[in-house]
């Protein structure tokens, strides 16, 4: 099914990310009964990343999104960079995606990596959108930034490249992690001001560990909200109780967002399936039913 008709048929749509087992020697099939714990939630799609360093490294992504369709009847998005991928290698990639079957996939640009060589035939994610339509009928996703992306002079600048996105065949949004929703608001007037109408996700990480709080916190150019600040240094050294706080954080971050007309929300689960549950729990009473 393609997400153009969950996005009709849903006044908010949910959904989960998970990405392949980074361990060395973990396999795609390790994911599997995390994957049947997701599709126990009901998620509308799950989303599965690239695999780093480009190459053949989407054959794992392609190996869970077959999966996740034709064995557990969930809806995949499959990632999908170019940054350190030739038009071969994405080519050789997007026909895997055929064969399996997958109809949705959410191109990126992708991060710098220095000890990958960069790509000289996808130098923004709109390249890699308009190479990836030129081969095949795909819906296409793309991300967007409420807070800015780090190579864009503002907010507003990155606003106005999301239409090349959209230009090359992107139809949906969905946002990084954000963990102020005032700024989720305050970039979403600017969409709508530029004459987006695209939906938009709204992309939610709850912290809920200590390696979270110095990886992705610290790495991440999300503004702390005070409150955020507040609850990490309160449970500094209490592993149980931020986990518990940082859940109660996400779940009240959502609601928000559901109740505050989002197309849709997102969740970057970290492949943690408690997590989504106790998430979905505190949620699911605002998700809609499918339309009539």
């Amino acid at each position: 099914m393609r997400l153009s008709q969950v996005f009709r048929q849903k006044e908010c749509v949910f959904s989960i990310e998970v990405f392949p087992p980074k361990k060395n020697g973990a396999t795609p099939e390790s994911l599997y009964p995390t994957l049947e714990k997701l599709a126990g939630l009901s998620p509308d799609y799950i989303s599965v990343t690239y695999g780093a360093g480009g190459g053949k490294a989407g054959l794992s992504t392609v190996q869970i999104a077959k999966h996740l369709k034709q064995e557990l009847g969930v809806e995949p998005l499959a990632h999908l960079t170019g940054i350190n991928s030739t038009r071969e290698q994405v080519a050789e990639t997007v026909q895997a995606l055929q064969e399996a079957g997958i109809e949705n996939v959410l191109t990126l640009r992708g991060d710098i990596c220095p000890d990958a060589p960069r790509s000289k035939d996808f130098f923004h994610a709109s390249d890699l959108a308009a190479f990836v339509k030129s081969k095949g009928d795909f819906y296409l996703a793309g991300a967007c930034y409420p807070e800015g992306h780090v190579e864009s002079e503002n907010l507003r600048q990155d606003v106005e490249n999301l239409k090349y996105k959209l230009d090359a065949g992107v139809e949906h949004l969905v946002t990084q992690l954000f963990f102020d929703n005032a700024r989720y608001y305050r970039f979403m007037n600017l969409v709508r001001k530029a004459g987006i109408q695209a939906p938009v996700q709204a992309g939610v990480m709850p912290i809920v560990s200590a390696r979270q709080v110095q990886r992705t916190v610290a790495l991440s150019s999300a503004s702390l909200p005070p409150r955020f600040t507040k609850m990490i240094s309160r449970y500094d050294g209490d592993e149980a109780a931020l986990f518990d706080a940082g859940i109660d954080y996400a779940i009240e971050q959502l609601r928000d967002l559901i109740e505050g007309g989002a197309d849709g929300v997102h969740l970057y689960a970290m492949n943690n399936p408690e997590v989504a549950r106790r998430v979905y729990e505190g949620i699911r009473d605002l998700l809609p039913e499918a339309k009539a």
